[in-house]
């Protein structure tokens, strides 16, 4: 394990050597860019509409005592919402959809020489092509969970006024209730720490893919399966630092 860290470490030092001139870079982010965040501007929607609808029912349903406004349901799916739903789930989902892409596009240039050409021509192919994928990603997930977090509040309006467990006068009172500015910090700052994980062990899992197409699979597996492993430690980090 001490060793896999010290490989990733150089690997992330790789990139800062020879970087490439700051045009190509800047148009290598931007194609990046789309793929990470564009391309997943769907399913992150559906995910947080539905995650703040069911959240809301949920918690409507639990809340049968009488003394307790109903207002407190908007509070509660706000609360829930910003500090954990939108960048944690978020971001998982994304190291699905965008961790296995990375670890298998580069794992497949890898296994086809497309990186050893590179190399031969003189080009670091680690500040190429994996260091425009890290600063997209670091500038997208942001966006991402901003969306995510509009969506999820928004998806628990329509539950909570649509099922009849509240109106949206007490919805729209209860998000408006004791809110805390810097719990939208606390959250892209979640989102940032989390974009770079996902991007940085992905693309480390796909970069040093040896073997054929059944290692690319494990790769983009593997990617995966760390990716939110090393979510949920950040955030647990996150949280006992920052809170």
């Amino acid at each position: 394990m001490v060793k896999t860290f010290g490989e990733f470490l150089i690997f992330m030092q790789s990139m800062l050597v020879r970087k490439e001139r700051l045009a190509v870079l800047w148009q290598r982010m931007l194609d990046e860019a789309i793929l990470i965040g564009i391309d997943s501007v769907f399913i992150v929607s559906i995910v947080s509409a539905f995650i703040g609808a069911v959240t809301c029912v949920q918690i409507a349903y639990n809340l049968i005592n009488p003394l307790i406004p109903k207002s407190t349901i908007g509070f509660m799916v706000r609360e829930m919402t910003i500090l954990e739903l939108a960048p944690t789930i978020t971001s998982i989902v994304l190291a699905g959809k965008v961790g296995s892409s990375i670890a298998g596009g580069l794992g497949t240039m890898r296994i086809t020489e497309q990186v050893d050409a590179l190399e031969v021509m003189g080009i670091n192919s680690a500040s190429y092509l994996v260091l425009p994928k890290i600063v997209a990603a670091m500038l997208m997930f942001p966006l991402l969970v901003i969306l995510a977090m509009v969506l999820s509040i928004l998806g628990g309006y329509l539950a909570g006024t649509l099922s009849g467990a509240m109106s949206a006068q007490e919805y729209v009172e209860g998000i408006r209730t004791d809110f805390v500015p810097y719990n939208i910090v606390f959250a892209l700052i979640k989102s940032v720490v989390f974009a770079f994980l996902v991007s940085a062990i992905s693309s480390y899992k796909g970069y040093y893919t040896k073997g054929g197409a059944l290692e690319v699979g494990a790769a983009s597996t593997g990617a995966v399966t760390n990716s939110i492993i090393a979510i949920l430690l950040a955030d647990y980090v996150l949280a006992a630092v920052l809170l």
